[in-house]
């Protein structure tokens, strides 16, 4: 599935929002350390991570919405059946996605951001351990839910930039590095269209038995 792409007021650029996030991510590695605190924040679940990762952005310039319906969700009557994605970037907080409704009426921002021209992101994290011990689904959730998210980003006909999330928490380098790779593999061999990642590993303490983290950002090839 091929689409035209649109020529955006500012070309998105998955090693800057990769580095954004990694950016972010330490900040919080390094304020845990300081705190001496019990958990770090490889113990947060994915929502718990999601405001990190919105604040990592933000801090970088970015305009960040977060829960945003998807674009061709935008007609459904009953909202409750719309999906939503995870986070919508801007090229700065002065720029809100645009709103169809109100598109080139009184109403209008000029400043606002049509959906093609904005960058949509999903976010999944997965923890190799938790603060129990190992995570006995790690794989499944690993290679699982994580691809269909990616189906709703390529498909939706008016998401031209987009990409994946995916933060990794791995008792070291070598695990992450490999899984990686592994699941983009997986991605090829289902034929979904996503790029190499753009991966920021560094280590974190090891509290629970994680001791590195990498967000790796798959762009979206066709989004």
């Amino acid at each position: 599935m091929t689409r035209p792409l649109a020529t955006p007021a500012l070309p998105w650029s998955a090693a800057r929002l990769g580095d954004a996030v990694a950016a972010g991510l330490q900040d919080r590695a390094r304020q845990d350390d300081l705190e001496q605190a019990v958990y770090g924040f490889d113990h947060l679940d994915e929502l718990g991570l999601h405001p990190l990762v919105q604040e990592s952005l933000h801090g970088a310039g970015y305009g960040v919405l977060p829960e945003q319906l998807y674009p061709d969700d935008w007609t459904k009557k009953r909202r409750s059946d719309a999906k939503r994605c995870d986070i919508v970037i801007t090229p700065s907080p002065d720029q809100p996605l645009r709103d169809p409704v109100v598109k080139d009426t009184l109403f209008d921002t000029a400043a606002a951001v049509d959906a093609e021209h904005a960058y949509w992101m999903e976010i999944k994290t997965v923890a190799q351990f938790e603060s129990g011990g190992p995570f006995p689904r790690y794989s499944a959730e690993l290679f699982s839910p994580v691809t269909k998210d990616i189906k709703k980003l390529w498909t939706d006909s008016r998401i031209h930039f987009a990409g994946l999330l995916l933060i990794l928490f791995t008792a070291g380098q070598d695990v992450a590095e490999h899984d990686l790779q592994a699941w983009h593999r997986r991605c090829l061999d289902k034929g979904y269209p996503v790029a190499a990642p753009v991966s920021r590993g560094f280590a974190i303490t090891d509290r629970i038995g994680n001791a590195w983290c990498v967000p790796a950002l798959f762009p979206v090839r066709g989004a």
